[in-house]
């Protein structure tokens, strides 16, 4: 399995912005299609982004749509999740996931393999 780390978050107030950073230890991490999730305190494990293992295709949960950008850069192992106009609702421990040559991207949390442990996202009001 990919060894994922995340890293990036903290505490901002409403309507400012944070990059996280979810850095694996493997060669051939161009192959992996990678997604991002949250989990907030009572709540389920939430989608809320993911970027295809070409770079290409992304897609975005509708909570995320027009605020949050995922991208990838392959030379470093690392995909992004830029968050900008943060609300409240936000805050939740994003963690990165990933998986091995899928044709599309799954928003399922079951359809991915490898998980890192979560960076805490805190937004207060």
């Amino acid at each position: 399995q990919l060894h994922l780390v995340e890293s990036g978050g903290g505490l901002v107030q409403a309507g400012g912005s944070l990059r996280l950073s979810c850095v694996a230890s493997e060669r051939h991490f161009s192959t992996f299609t990678v997604a991002w999730f949250r989990r907030a305190p009572g709540k389920d494990r939430e989608f809320v982004a993911a970027v295809h293992y070409s770079g290409i295709t992304t897609t975005y949960a509708d909570s995320a749509k027009g605020r949050f950008t995922i991208s990838r850069d392959n030379a470093k192992n690392t995909v992004y999740l830029q968050m900008n106009s943060l609300k409240p609702e936000d805050t939740a421990v994003y963690s990165c996931a990933a998986v091995r040559y899928s044709p599309n991207v799954p928003v399922r949390p079951d359809l991915y393999d490898d998980w890192g442990q979560g960076t805490q996202v805190t937004v207060s009001p």
